[in-house]
């Protein structure tokens, strides 16, 4: 398979803190791959440096053979890198059709003026937009809410909503920030079955999931952090097994319990 994303040695400093510390992975094309470590790993930070939200202290991005370690947030999303976030951020008052339509925005053309006079043009560009949301709505399985405004959704489905509107760019790879947090186990196993439906759609995954028994069931490869360090990096059982991953997350919940 073809390297899809490649970090080098990327180092993301903050005053005297290093929230990731010379961390290098490298994801392949078609790939499921989790990333994984106990709270404070440094999870979120590299992937605010892959998405462009932080520019490295040290170190470089590449992605799809192209440089985009300074590159802006819209400007990674264009080269096919979408993301969710561990909070939700969808527009509470749009519906979920709309929140959709949103994420099509970076496959739009028309000018500011074709907008302002709905010109034809832009009319049936609406359309087309329009049409591939309910298409992906129809492909999360949140078809029959299409009309229904984000926040009047359930909490597992709004979850869902953001990944729609994540796979609405039409990515490359997508980012999905603990997509299980606050899901019931049967919403989790719902998760689960539309990640790898993601995958074989022809989209990579990377996910950061704190649900071990998620991470390890739905990912083929498995990249562990620690401190902002990699520690570990392998196979779903390989890194279950691997010593310095039970000391990690066995260490933190001892000094969490002891505080």
């Amino acid at each position: 398979m073809a390297v899809l994303l490649d970090a080098i040695n990327v180092t993301m400093q903050f005053g005297g803190l290093k929230a990731v510390d010379d961390v290098s992975m490298v994801i392949n094309e078609g790939e499921i791959r989790a990333l994984i470590g106990p709270n404070g790993a440094g999870k979120t930070t590299l992937f605010n440096v892959i998405s462009g939200i932080y520019i490295p202290t040290a170190g470089s991005v590449m992605f799809d053979g192209v440089d985009i370690t300074k590159l802006r947030p819209h400007q990674v999303t264009a080269h096919g890198i979408s993301r969710t976030f561990q909070n939700l951020q969808l527009f509470d008052v749009l519906t979920a059709l709309e929140n959709v339509m949103v994420g099509r925005h970076i496959h739009t053309k028309s000018s500011f003026m074709a907008t302002f006079f709905h010109t034809p043009k832009m009319k049936r560009e609406e359309n087309r937009c329009r049409e591939r949301a309910i298409e992906i709505l129809d492909f999360v399985g949140l078809g029959r809410y299409k009309d229904w405004r984000a926040a009047s959704l359930p909490y597992g489905s709004k979850r869902i909503l953001e990944i729609a509107r994540a796979v609405a760019c039409e990515p490359k790879i997508i980012m999905l920030d603990e997509p299980c947090a606050g899901m019931n186990p049967t919403e989790s196993e719902e998760l689960i079955a539309l990640i790898r439906k993601i995958r074989d759609s022809g989209i990579t995954v990377l996910l950061v999931e704190h649900n071990m028994r998620v991470a390890m069931s739905v990912s083929e490869y498995v990249t562990v952090l620690d401190h902002g360090q990699k520690i570990s990096e392998g196979l779903p059982e390989e890194v279950q097994n691997d010593v310095r991953v039970i000391e990690a997350y066995l260490g933190r919940e001892e000094e969490e319990e002891a505080v």
